[in-house]
């Protein structure tokens, strides 16, 4: 199937709850945020109605799902969540950072909302308590920043003779600010200097490049982050271009061709995230369904690539892998 053929079905499936409920009055609807592109986490929303299936819910059949994409824009997200709050959607699922889910909580205190977040719950403000989450807000906490300082470490490994690595980050993205912290507290550790680099378009990534290739650094650590999800081939191609051995967050870079990821799998939070919004369907209150920390956390390193860039993976690296890409 072409790609336009592709985003205009995810289109028709995001326009279709509308009228099922005018068909299906009693059926639950489900408010879907996301700041990204649907055809970009097709295989993520597949993994959540995999989650709400488990609970018995299969969208078409007795639960409808409304989709709002942010289209990479994070200050679209308050308004998408006023009004999915304004349909009266059962539940509001946010996905894709932080962000997201404080936007959702902004909008609503009385609809229940599961996130999916990246940077610790308690840090940015989404609950109090873990185990007692607030009153209308519960998730999955997939442990971005706290795994950033972990990825740095790795960085330092793959390329031990590098004096100063990158990091790029999209500064529209609150999350950015806590995995930064992370991340610079692991290289003062060890004596690596790191250099913030910015991008929120297209063009401000070629900048961003441009300026790792002349100021000659090292590596690069990419953040955890729905733009650069979306412009993973992009990303790819370009540390490929450029030969920056890089370390991504999501094992979707590796698999687009990327060298090296380390983070939690976001399929497996996913859904997670669709078990918990099929719990609160049947009745049980979000503050009586504690955060989860995501378990699944894996390594993924693809070889070809470091052919490419002419690297030798580490054997210390090599045998913690959990995959390896011949």
């Amino acid at each position: 199937m072409r790609r336009r053929e592709f985003i205009a079905g995810l289109g028709s499936t995001a326009v279709w709850p509308l009228a099922a409920r005018a068909q299906q009055p009693g059926i639950p609807v489900i408010g879907f945020l996301n700041p990204g592109s649907p055809a970009e986490w097709a295989h993520l929303v597949a993994a959540f109605r995999d989650g709400l299936a488990d609970g018995a819910y299969v969208e078409g059949r007795n639960v409808a799902i409304e989709y709002r994409w942010g289209g990479d824009r994070y200050d679209r997200l308050p308004e998408m969540a006023a009004d999915l709050v304004r349909r009266q959607v059962s539940i509001i699922v946010t996905a894709g950072g932080s962000g997201t889910a404080l936007a959702a909580k902004a909008a609503t205190s009385s609809i229940p909302i599961v996130f999916v977040s990246g940077t610790d719950p308690v840090d940015s403000g989404l609950v109090s308590n873990l185990s007692r989450p607030d009153a209308n807000l519960t998730g999955v906490y997939m442990l971005t920043t706290l795994l950033s300082a972990k990825r740095q470490q790795m960085l330092r490994e793959l390329v031990p003779s590098a004096a100063v690595v990158a990091m790029l980050v999209n500064p529209t993205n609150v999350q950015q600010r806590f995995e930064l912290m992370e991340v610079q507290a692991a290289a003062a550790k060890i004596g690596q200097r790191i250099r913030i680099l910015t991008a929120s378009s297209d063009d401000e990534i070629d900048v961003a490049f441009a300026t790792l290739v002349e100021q000659r650094i090292g590596g690069l650590l990419v953040q955890g982050d729905v733009f650069f999800t979306s412009r993973r081939v992009q990303l790819v191609l370009m540390t490929t271009r450029h030969a920056i051995p890089t370390i991504f967050a999501w094992r979707e870079f590796v698999t687009a061709g990327g060298l090296m990821s380390y983070g939690a799998s976001l399929q497996a939070g996913y859904r997670l995230g669709g078990t918990y919004a099929a719990r609160i369907l049947k009745g049980v209150k979000p503050a009586d369904l504690p955060v989860q920390q995501a378990t699944k956390v894996e390594l993924v390193i693809n070889l070809k690539a470091a052919r490419v860039l002419g690297l030798t993976i580490p054997e210390t690296l090599l045998a913690t892998a959990d995959e390896v890409i011949q």
